[in-house]
């Protein structure tokens, strides 16, 4: 037992004295170092060297562990941030085309003169006999005054008319359906023709039926609504020529067109209630002479 006290005190003092041995030898007087010192201090030397390498190393990892840390929370907060600004930006571009749109519709009632009413498409049906598309009128509408064969406009052109109504729901009978019809001028040069739906069932068709071979019609032209009837209001878009087949005989051309409105993104539409009103007509001219007893 008491060896084992000597020798825990011996590794003490041993521990101490040559950290002290060691410090004593490096601030000593260059001019009084003796030969120990000049022993200890070779020996201290590599050891120093070794234990400064030893600690900027381990400083240098820890403080890249510490950097990386940082970084990864930076870029996991940043992430977030970019996420939700993101998701911000969508919100606010699909708000945008949203007020886009509505203010398209606003522009379209007020410059058709007529009584309306707006609705909201939900819902399509196309099939081999029928292009339907279903509509819900909006709160502040009512379907007390929409009636079957009522005209359907959107900002972009004609839509079709209304065929059933049950409540709120509207059936809307597209202007493709091969059971519609519009009567229409082409905008450049005001020959007559009338639209029909061609039914197809791979794509959106019309047919411009009772065009005067005489007639000019160029694929391209836009055909818009005549008025006649008083059915649809004056100038709304109906379609563009796609093809003219002339013909060599005959009384008529034959013309398709594609619809003015693109059915896959229609959203929002106007059910037009009540006649369009009657057009002024020009006033009389007047001379400036009296005429002639």
């Amino acid at each position: 037992m008491n060896f084992k006290r000597y020798r825990d005190l011996a590794i003490v003092l041993l521990a101490l004295a040559v950290p002290f041995w060691f410090l004593r030898a490096s601030m000593r007087d260059p001019g009084k170092v003796t030969g120990a010192d000049k022993v200890i201090v070779r020996i201290a030397t590599p050891l120093q060297y070794a234990a400064a390498t030893l600690a900027r190393g381990l400083s240098n990892i820890w403080g890249d562990y510490i950097y990386l840390v940082d970084v990864k929370e930076d870029n996991a907060r940043i992430a977030s941030q970019n996420a939700r600004l993101r998701e911000r930006v969508r919100k606010l571009e699909a708000l945008e085309e949203e007020n886009r749109r509505l203010r398209r519709l606003l522009d379209l009632r007020t410059s058709v003169r007529t009584d309306v009413v707006s609705a909201v498409v939900t819902g399509k049906n196309t099939n081999e006999f029928f292009r339907i598309a279903r509509v819900t009128l909006d709160r502040n509408s009512s379907s007390g005054d929409i009636q079957p064969n009522l005209p359907v406009i959107s900002p972009d052109g004609v839509v079709g008319t209304t065929l059933k109504i049950s409540g709120d729901t509207i059936d809307v009978r597209l202007v493709v359906d091969a059971g519609s019809g519009v009567d229409v001028v082409v905008q450049r040069t005001g020959a007559r023709g009338f639209v029909r739906g061609t039914g197809d069932e791979s794509k959106y068709l019309c047919s411009v039926e009772y065009v005067q071979r005489t007639d000019e019609v160029e694929v391209g032209d836009l055909l818009v609504t005549s008025g006649v009837g008083k059915r649809y209001p004056k100038g709304i878009p109906v379609g563009k020529v796609t093809q003219v087949v002339k013909r060599d005989f005959g009384i008529y051309q034959q013309v398709y067109a594609t619809p003015a409105v693109d059915f896959s993104r229609l959203e929002e539409v106007l059910i037009v209630t009540s006649a369009p009103p009657e057009e002024a007509p020009p006033p009389a001219a007047t001379g400036s002479s009296t005429p002639r007893r």
